[in-house]
C-alpha cells in the first residue's frame, strides 16, 4: 500500500491544533513583542504559523481542506498588506471578510439546494439527515454573520490589544460553545456520535 493510500483524515486533536494554534501564536507574540510594533510581529508570526499548518495538513493527509487553504491565503494577503503598509487595519478586517464569505457560501447552498457544508464535512457527521444538514448550514451561516458584526464592533471601538485578546478569549470560546450547542439538534436529525471521528463542528479558521 502506498503512502498516499495510508493517509486518512486528521485526528480531532490535530485538527483543533491547526484551527486554533496560529491564533494562539498570534496572541502570544503580540503580548511578548515590544509595543507599538507588537501587532506587526504578531502578524508575521501568524502568517508563518498558517503556512506551517498548511504544510502539516498536506504532510499528514496528503491534502489541504478548502477552508484551511482559503484562510491561509487570506492570512498571507491581508498580513502581507498589513506589513507592507504598516497598517494594522487590514489584519483586523480579515476575520470579517472570512466570516462573511463563508456565510454567503452557506446561504447560497441553502438557496440553491446544494449541500455545501455536507460536501466539506460529510464524513464528520455520519448519519445526519438532509434536514439536519440544512439546519446546521443555516445555524452556522447566521453565526458567522453575527461574528462578522462582532469583529467589526470590537476592532473599531477598542484597542488593538483588546482585539487580539478577543480573538483568543472571545472568538474561539464562542465558536466552540456554538458548535456544541448544535449537538442536540444534530442528534435529533440522525447524527451517530459513535461513528463520528471528529468534533461536531466545521473548521473555524479566521
Amino acid at each position: 500500500m502506498s503512502e498516499a493510500e495510508t493517509k486518512t483524515e486528521l485526528s480531532s486533536g490535530m485538527r483543533m491544533a491547526l484551527d486554533f494554534g496560529p491564533v494562539l501564536i498570534f496572541f502570544a507574540v503580540n503580548y511578548l513583542a515590544p509595543p507599538p510594533l507588537g501587532i506587526f510581529y504578531a502578524t508575521g508570526a501568524f502568517m508563518a504559523a498558517m503556512m506551517i499548518a498548511l504544510v502539516i495538513s498536506w504532510a499528514k493527509v496528503g491534502k489541504i481542506s478548502p477552508m484551511l487553504l482559503f484562510s491561509g491565503v487570506m492570512v498571507l494577503i491581508f498580513g502581507g498588506v498589513t506589513l507592507f503598509l504598516r497598517d494594522e487595519t487590514f489584519i483586523k478586517i480579515k476575520p470579517t471578510i472570512y466570516y462573511v464569505f463563508i456565510a454567503l457560501i452557506l446561504f447560497f447552498g441553502l438557496l440553491t439546494k446544494r449541500p455545501t457544508l455536507k460536501a466539506l464535512l460529510g464524513s464528520a457527521y455520519p448519519g445526519l439527515s438532509d434536514r439536519g444538514w440544512d439546519l446546521l448550514s443555516r445555524n452556522w451561516a447566521v453565526f458567522f454573520v453575527a461574528m462578522a458584526v462582532l469583529n467589526e464592533a470590537v476592532w473599531r471601538n477598542f484597542s488593538t490589544d483588546f482585539w487580539v485578546g478577543f480573538k483568543l478569549w472571545g472568538a474561539i470560546p464562542l465558536t466552540l460553545i456554538f458548535a456544541f450547542a448544535n449537538v442536540p439538534m444534530l442528534l435529533k436529525n440522525g447524527l451517530n456520535l459513535d461513528k463520528a471521528d471528529e468534533p461536531p463542528m466545521p473548521e473555524a479558521h479566521e
